[in-house]
């Protein structure tokens, strides 16, 4: 029987966050994933101003602003005045957050890993016959 796409989009919204949750849950506890993912788009992108981060992560402005002094409080990011406009600020992140963030990464594809070598060859070879198929549902939003 074949499944119709609302079939596939719903199961595969749910498994995608079901594993993602799964995996922020095995290792150590860390920080949200609204912080993971604004320290990860910092460390990719450079300084930005908070509400550019925001308008890239999806959320408010005033949620970023959360989101960055819990950064900072952490010592994970740092915000300096933007040189181009002394009324905006700039976010960074600082070698801690980018060491931070490459530890969690790493405990959590290793957890990863684990789970995909109990599949079987048949599962783990669909698994990477669809990550060009995933990485093109992203590809829209890397703006």
């Amino acid at each position: 029987m074949v499944e119709s796409t609302e079939d596939v989009a719903g199961r595969l919204f749910l498994a995608v966050g079901r594993l993602s949750r799964s995996l922020r849950q095995a290792g150590t506890p860390g920080p949200g994933h609204g912080s993971i993912s604004a320290l990860s788009t910092l460390v990719a992108t450079g300084p930005m101003r908070l509400g550019d981060l925001a308008a890239k992560e999806g959320v408010a402005a005033a949620t970023m602003s959360r989101i960055v002094a819990s950064l900072v409080d952490a010592g994970w990011a740092s915000r300096e005045p933007d040189p181009v406009d002394r009324r905006a600020w700039l976010a960074t992140a600082t070698p801690e957050g980018e060491r931070m963030l490459l530890d969690l990464r790493s405990t959590r594809v290793h957890e990863l890993q684990k789970r995909i070598d109990r599949l079987s060859p048949e599962h783990q070879a669909a698994l990477g016959q669809s990550l060009p198929a995933l990485e093109a549902l992203l590809a829209g939003e890397e703006n």
